[in-house]
């Protein structure tokens, strides 16, 4: 039986309080580029957009990063975005679940490729198992979990929450 770590609300709360951050570390600029890796980072990313554009008037540009997570070393990664967009520019690369930190690691790739300005990752659980020097800059929930339990985060509508199974 799943054990619920956060609920929808907790989870809303958490969200509001990283835009909060982001704000925070980029009130002076015009433009970010919020990069969510696909599923639940794109998912979280739009929810983090919106909170966003509640609090503050800067330009929001939300992107996808496609990646398969069995062949992320052989595969390039598809940006929803050009290289051109992306230089000189902050991104918030964001992802729902930190586990050994290989996917937000290669997901950084095309953006060091790139010359972007800036780059800060977003994380809505950190299990604390890194094998990479991934650190996130804003975490909605830390937690120390077994290599063998699994984090589940649902964003389906009336359903939200994280769980550990």
């Amino acid at each position: 039986m799943p054990t619920l770590l956060l609920n929808k609300i907790q989870i809303e709360q958490r969200i509001n309080r990283i835009a909060y951050q982001i704000y925070e570390d980029n009130f002076e600029e015009k433009e970010i580029i919020i990069a969510g890796i696909v599923k639940g980072g794109y998912e979280l990313a739009q929810r983090i957009k919106k909170a966003l554009e509640k609090i503050c008037t800067i330009k929001i540009n939300l992107i996808e990063i496609k990646i398969d997570k069995n062949k992320q070393v052989e595969q390039e990664l598809q940006l929803s975005i050009s290289n051109d967009d992306l230089k000189n520019k902050v991104v918030i690369l964001v992802d729902d679940v930190l586990n050994s930190g290989k996917t937000l690691t290669y997901s950084m790739r095309p953006f060091l490729d790139a010359n972007v300005r800036k780059i800060r990752t977003v994380l809505l659980v950190d299990r604390d198992h890194k094998r990479y020097p991934v650190i996130a800059d804003f975490v909605g929930f830390k937690l120390s979990t077994t290599l063998r339990e699994h984090v589940n985060v649902e964003f389906t509508e009336g359903k939200e929450a994280v769980e550990l199974s």
